[in-house]
Parts: structure tokens; sequence; C-alpha cells
């Protein structure tokens, strides 16, 4: 299965789901926002949303700044 990551594909032997793939980046813990093909995944859904091939995934971290 491939997945469309912040731009850059990566493949993955087997279905994942959304935490199952910040966990597989080593990001679980620093990723604020996930979105899906452009929609907005909930952090309490993260463990039952099931990426499907070649879904567009956007992880965001907030960085604050002036």
């Amino acid at each position: 299965m491939k997945l469309v990551i912040n731009g850059e594909i990566k493949e993955f032997e087997e279905k994942i789901t959304l935490e199952k793939l910040l966990d597989a980046l080593e990001l679980k813990d620093k990723v604020m926002a996930a979105a899906v093909n452009m929609e907005i995944v909930k952090q309490h859904s993260w463990d039952s949303h099931q990426l499907c091939d070649m879904d567009k995934v956007e992880l965001l971290d907030f960085v604050g700044g002036g």
C-alpha cells in the first residue's frame, strides 16, 4: 500500500490506521493535527481511521513564533 505523506510517497506492506502510521514514523508525540485527503481527522479517531492506498496524509505540528 502506498501513501502520500506530506507530499512524499511511502510504501507499507499492509493496510494501516492513522495511529499506527504515526507510530511507524515515530511521530505520535509530535503531530498535533492530521488530515486525510484534505479532511481533518480528529485525534480521538486516529486509532480507528483506516487508510487506503494512495491516500494523501498531511501531518501538522504547530510552532509558536512571531
